[in-house]
Formats: C-alpha cells, structure tokens, sequence
C-alpha cells in the first residue's frame, strides 16, 4: 500500500484530444458495440423489463463508474500506455502484469469483433442489393450459416474492416480518432432513432414495448441481478485497457467524473434505444425474441424482408451495427498499437501495420473456425469461442478487479483525491469523494469477484 502523493508525468509532445467532446465521443465510441444491439434488449426483456433497467441503471451510477474513474485516474496520470502507466505509477513492482492482461483482453476482444465487423459489411451490401427481399421465402437462415462457414468471402470482408480500423487509428488521436468518432457517433444515434421510430409504430408493436419496459419484480432473482451487473460491467468497456488508454491522451483539465458519467449516460442510452428498435419489430411480426448474431443477422433480415421501407432501414441497420463494430474496434486497436509504439519505441505507422497484422492472423483463425477449422478446438472451443471466452471469463475481469485494488490500495487515497478533483480545482461535496473512494476500495473489488465466481 502507497500513500505517497505521486507525481504524474508530463505530457509534452504526446498526441492528445483537442476536447471534451472529443474525448466523450471516442469513448461512448469504445463503449457502444455490438452487445448493446444484440445481448442488451433480450437480457431486459427476459428478467423484468423496466425492472431490470432500474437495476442494470444502479449498477451503473453506483458500482461501475468508480471502476471507470480507477482506469481514468491510471491512465491520465501516467499519460502512458496499459503497461507503461504501471511502470511511472509502482515503479520496479509487479504490477505491469496489468497493463499484459488488458493488452491480452484487446487482443481476444478484436480477433472475433473484426470477423463480426466483415460480416456486417456483407450485409450492408446484401441489404443495398435487395439480397433479404429476393431470399424473403425462407433462405435467411441458410444464407447466414453458407456465408460464415465460406473459406474465403468473410475473410475478404474481415480483412476490409481491419484496413478500416487502421487507416483511423494510424492518422493518430487528433486527426484520426477524435475527428472520425465525432462524425461516427452523432450518425449512429441519428440512425438508430430512425429505425426506433419505425418500429415501435408498427402495427403490433405495443408487445415489445411492453416486453422491454413493463416492469415485473416477479422475474427479478439473483440471476437477474448478476445479469444486470456483467452486462453494466462488460458494456462501458471496463477491463479490456480502452479507458486506460484513452485517459492518457486526456489533458489534466478535463473533469474525469464528468467525462465517465456521460459515457455511461450515452450508452445506457444507446441500448434503450437499440431494444426500442429492434424488438417491437420483432414481436410486431411474430418472432421469438432472441440474442447474439442469430438475432441481427437472421431474425432482423427477415423483418426487414417483409416490413414496408424494409430494405432502406436494413441499409440503415447495418450501417449502425459497422459503425458500433468500428469504434469499439478502433479503440481496441489504439491499446495494442500504444503498448507497442511507447514500449518498443515505434512509429505510429510501425505500430499499426504490425498489430494490424496480428489481428489479421488471429481473425483469420477466428473466421475459419466457423467453417474449415470448426473441428481444431482448444480445451473443447472453436477459436472464435476461445477469443471470446477468454476475454468475457477471464482477461476482462481480471482486469478490472487488479486495477482497482491497484488504485484503491497501491496508489493510494491522495493521489486518487488529486486526480478526481483536478489537483483541488474541482469541487465535489467529502460524501461523493469518500463514498467513490470506498466503492474503488472495498465494494468494486467484491462485486467483480461476484461477477469471476457466479457470472
């Protein structure tokens, strides 16, 4: 344990966001994927509607963000990438291992998310080229299944997506991050109210908006609670080194509780709107509620095949769910392309081309197990569900539960004070800053053990 008041490193010459809601956009961007489309409105449906909303909110507002302010405060004052923060933050300890499992995290995370990311590009171009409306007789679910065991297109597409995600992160934070998110993000919540809109004012609809939003405390258990806590935990991008590196391209003026608890506002949000997109559809056209790629890439194809102006909102749909794929992975790409640029001395352009390229190998793997590779499994999973499995189970929260006992135990109270409050020039009332101080300590580190244990 330290209660040294640290010294945080100087900035000069490192790339920074230019503003506040450069910053917001490019994390709501990391935070705002593909769970909140396809797990969010199923998991609220399934365990009480508003019910599960009111919980999942409170897990959010009280639990989560203190574990958010932990990898602000990490990143921001260290002005370093996940494993470097550790190296100017306990100098000569252990705890650099940290910074290894959130680079691991990003490396599990985008070797599926970028496989996901092709497939949502062959949509698109499905959708453009009237695809769902000519297989609209039934070989919806067919045409999913042919395309994702080929050898060779959703390789094609994965590989489009990865060139996508680095021609962003290598123009920089400036130039390349912030400049694409800000125009990404406003699209995306643009876009996903329009098919909001048209859905929940369907004929039929009512079903699914009373599926998401009557609240019934009968189906609230422990499961739902432990539902709502890995999803707010798992959703605002918590343990995979995103927030870590973000916050070290974030000057020491901005207001870091302010910051957070707006990203969490944007994609609770998001997912509110997503579950009014999609299952009133759903429900209007009698189909059985679902999760995961089944439920966006067969189940919504299907709507859209027989729905009016059905062909211009699966255009739209797609072209949300590339860009959720895409700031997420973007932001997933920048934790690996900063731990080699800082760590290995490397140019940006260095950087890029060689996580780039390992995400190329490990994506192709990905890809094949869903077809030629499906029998070469690893302690009885495909690669695609060893990526994902090792990230969600393990390397997420593992990191998350180290990096608030590093915060809240090794950099100590003071230095924690310093960073939420500016160095003294923000105020917030003792009750907020003791109660966030205590949650990083003591309830932060149980809950993610609750989640490691029974999640």
């Amino acid at each position: 344990m330290s209660a040294k008041k640290s010294q945080s490193p100087s900035a000069s010459g490192r790339d920074s966001f230019t503003s506040s809601f450069g910053v917001l956009v490019a994390l709501a961007g990391s935070a705002i994927g593909l769970g909140n489309l396809w797990r969010f409105p199923y998991h609220v449906g399934e365990n009480g509607g508003a019910a599960f909303i009111f919980i999942y909110i409170g897990f959010v507002f009280i639990l989560c963000l203190p574990i958010m302010y932990s990898e602000f405060i990490i990143g921001r004052r260290s002005q370093r990438n996940v494993f470097g923060a550790f190296k100017v933050l306990a100098p000569g300890s252990k705890w650099g291992i940290v910074g290894i499992f959130a680079v691991l995290s990003s490396l599990c995370i985008l070797s599926f998310y970028s496989v996901v990311g092709g497939w949502s590009i062959e949509y698109l171009v499905k959708a453009i080229t009237f695809d769902f409306t000519r297989e609209a007789g039934g070989n919806l679910d067919t045409m999913f299944s042919d395309f994702v065991s080929s050898p060779i297109k959703p390789l094609i597409w994965h590989v489009v997506f990865l060139l996508l995600t680095a021609l962003v992160v290598i123009a920089g934070i400036e130039k390349g991050i912030e400049k694409y998110t800000k125009m990404m993000m406003p699209m995306l919540f643009v876009m996903i109210i329009i098919i909001a809109i048209r859905s929940v004012t369907l004929e039929g609809s009512k079903e699914g908006i009373n599926y998401l939003f009557k609240p019934d405390f009968s189906k609230v258990t422990f499961n739902t609670l432990l539902a709502a806590l890995g999803q707010a935990f798992f959703s605002l991008s918590i343990g995979c080194g995103t927030i870590m590196t973000y916050a070290s391209y974030v000057k020491k003026s901005k207001n870091i509780v302010k910051l957070s608890a707006y990203t969490a506002i944007a994609d609770t949000t998001f997912a509110i709107i997503a579950g009014c997109a999609i299952m009133p559809a759903v429900f209007a056209f009698g189909i059985s509620p679902g999760e995961g790629p089944g439920l966006v890439f067969i189940t919504l194809p299907k709507i859209f095949a027989q729905m009016p102006l059905g062909g211009i909102l699966a255009i739209i749909f797609f072209f949300v769910l590339i860009i959720a794929a895409l700031t997420s992975s973007i932001s997933l790409l920048e934790v690996v392309v900063a731990y080699l640029k800082e760590e290995f001395n490397m140019k940006r352009t260095t950087a890029v081309i060689i996580g780039s390229s390992i995400f190329l190998v490990t994506g192709c793997l990905a890809s094949l197990s869903m077809g030629v590779l499906s029998d070469v499994k690893i302690f009885g999973k495909t690669f695609f569900d060893l990526f994902d499995t090792l990230s969600s189970d393990f390397f997420l929260t593992t990191c998350g539960l180290l990096v608030v006992i590093f915060v809240g135990w090794r950099l100590g109270k003071a230095n924690v004070m310093d960073e939420l409050t500016n160095s003294g020039t923000i105020k917030f009332p003792k009750w907020f800053t003791e109660t966030t101080f205590f949650i990083i300590r003591f309830v932060a580190p149980v809950t993610i053990l609750v989640i490691m244990i029974f999640g």
